[in-house]
């Protein structure tokens, strides 16, 4: 049985990885985990240095390099949390963060100093104290799922998970962020479907997914089970240097997602996170290409590029009259009105 690639000696017995390096990559794999899922190592073309799945997954030694604007949380999960596992940024939803654990570990990832094998999903008191926080909040009217990836989770948990929000009268949107449509389209059966829907909750998930190349057949059969189990399919991408920063590129992904009821949502700039730097494009790249991606799809395929501020200020629209050029980079329009240097 083919396993998830986990270790630098599998990425070399794959031919995903020069033997000389395994040594490097292994002391790498013990601050930022390994993953790929046999359905996207067979993606990747080892004949290919460019090859743009290779690149979001198969560790490279450019993550040893830090800038000096990188940062462990980069957007400040801690600093808006009031308990664990619950993130509360804006007023009307929150975050929960309820595994650890992702199918796949992608090399550009925002909690990448946060994530991997061996932390605990959240359960037990801390979810009840999560719940309750919820509960407590009229406000909240929508509850988003991440990790991780939420969809790690085991059928019986989703159960039990929606059918505990469905119970806050005032949470009527539960969004799950994942990958597995996409990494591990198997677990994607009937009855985990079954299991994200309630009574009384209307059920979006967020598809993350950078090139057209990861829409397999076997993840289009997945992403067309949750939709037409009337599951809301929006998009979530990461514009990112070698993978989809070409105007082909990008047109081809927000087309593969629209083949496939996915709506494109966010094109987020790549987050300050450590040993990301040779991933992140100019802002300015970033804006000339939504130009061109405007003038060559409509509009159902554009998606909202955006920068979730460093420090968690807010996640500001890359356009009109949030960003401008500033002395030494662009200058970011804070939540609060406030004009931030973002330096990247």
């Amino acid at each position: 049985m083919v396993k998830t690639i986990t270790k630098a000696r599998d990425l070399v017995a794959a031919g995903l990885l020069a033997p000389a390096l395994e040594n490097d990559v292994d002391a790498l794999s013990t601050r930022y985990a390994i993953a790929i899922t046999p359905e996207l190592a067979q993606l990747i073309d080892p004949t290919n240095p460019f090859d743009p799945i290779s690149a979001q997954f198969v560790p490279s030694l450019q993550e040893l390099v830090t800038t000096p604007h990188e940062m462990a949380d980069p957007i400040d999960d801690a600093g808006h949390s009031p308990l664990p596992g619950l993130v509360h940024r804006y007023r009307d939803r929150v975050l929960l963060k309820v595994v650890s654990v992702c199918p796949v570990y992608c090399r550009f990832c925002f909690r990448r100093e946060m994530v991997g094998p061996g932390g605990d999903a959240l359960g037990g008191a801390a979810l009840d104290d999560a719940l309750a926080y919820i509960a407590a909040k009229p406000e909240i009217f929508e509850v988003i799922l991440t990790g991780g990836d939420p969809f790690m989770l085991s059928v019986r948990r989703i159960k039990d998970l929606m059918s505990r929000l469905a119970k806050i009268g005032h949470v009527k949107i539960v969004r799950w962020h994942t990958r597995v449509p996409v990494v591990d389209s198997a677990r994607i059966t009937p009855a985990f479907v079954a299991a994200l829907r309630h009574d009384g909750l209307t059920t979006y998930v967020a598809i993350h997914a950078n090139h057209a190349r990861e829409f397999t057949p076997a993840a289009c059969t997945a992403l067309a089970r949750l939709v037409d189990s009337g599951v809301v399919l929006v998009s979530q991408s990461v514009l990112l240097k070698g993978v989809n920063d070409t105007i082909e590129a990008l047109s081809d992904l927000m087309r593969a997602f629209v083949v496939n009821r996915v709506k494109p949502y966010y094109l987020h700039h790549p987050d300050l996170a450590p040993g990301t730097s040779h991933f992140r494009p100019s802002i300015a790249q970033g804006q000339a290409l939504m130009r061109d991606l405007r003038k060559r799809l409509s509009g159902l395929a554009q998606p909202l590029y955006v920068l979730d501020v460093p420090g968690g200020a807010i996640k500001a629209p890359l356009s009109g009259d949030y960003v401008k050029a500033g002395e030494s980079g662009m200058l970011v329009l804070s939540g609060e009105g406030s004009w931030l240097d973002y330096k990247g």
